[in-house]
């Protein structure tokens, strides 16, 4: 088991800037990053990316994945507008796709700015039917090992997997690699549209670096005090 301290991303899933500044403005204190995604992203453009993120560690979840000349390009377009501290691919973008991702962040910055390259291996919100409903006969833990040792060789810094897929990840690749869980639920909380879900705590204790937290703390009636308790319970 990791010893390393477990870091908590709020994620602002909204399309609404003015929302996304209150809730950085609630929380800044509290937490230690943002995600800003696909759907801020899309709605309001990477200006207000870089405008409501401005000052935070900012982890900016957009997925990429297309063929490596276009993803490699994509991502030195993001580096030209925004900082951020963690970035997204998709695993399946494949080894060719991911390394010359790894390259275009090198080129945009110094090793000591350069933002962590993650690979996404299998969503959160899937299970094994619905990877046998795309033609992947594995079990999602055969899968995200699969993927996951692949990124990692390939250049990705971590990968962004569920938090029962850590222990597994760490026995094959090491304490190394940067592993940002998703599917975190409180006690108490719904599912909502997750299916390999975890507690903060328990995340904490099967070694996870950051785990993202979203409608838990966004949707609280108070944002800050739910992810002073989130905070609370990784410590503890």
């Amino acid at each position: 088991m990791s010893k390393r301290p477990t870091r908590l991303i709020a994620a602002l899933d909204t399309a609404d800037r003015k929302q996304a500044a209150r809730w950085v403005s609630a929380l800044h204190e509290t937490v230690d990053a943002f995600k800003l995604g696909l759907e801020f992203t899309y709605a309001c453009g990477l200006d207000a990316v870089r405008d409501v993120s401005h000052g935070q560690r900012l982890f900016l979840d957009l997925k990429l994945h297309d063929i490596p000349n276009t993803v490699a390009s994509g991502l030195r377009s993001l580096l030209s507008t925004l900082s951020p501290e963690l970035m997204t691919i998709h695993a399946l973008g494949g080894p060719e796709m991911i390394a010359r991702s790894r390259e275009a962040l090198e080129q945009a910055h110094s090793s000591s700015t350069r933002p962590k390259l993650l690979a996404v291996t299998v969503l959160t919100s899937m299970n094994e039917q619905s990877l046998k409903a795309v033609g992947i006969d594995l079990p999602p833990l055969e899968e995200v090992v699969r993927l996951g040792k692949m990124a990692i060789q390939s250049g990705a810094d971590g990968l962004v997997c569920s938090a029962h897929e850590i222990q597994a990840l760490r026995d094959t690749l090491g304490e190394e690699p940067v592993l940002v869980v998703p599917g975190i639920r409180p006690k108490g909380s719904s599912s909502d549209d997750q299916q390999r879900i975890m507690t903060p705590h328990e995340a904490a204790q099967a070694g996870a670096d950051w785990i993202v937290v979203g409608r838990p703390i966004t949707k609280a009636a108070d944002p800050a005090l739910a992810a002073r308790a989130i905070k609370a319970e990784l410590q503890g």
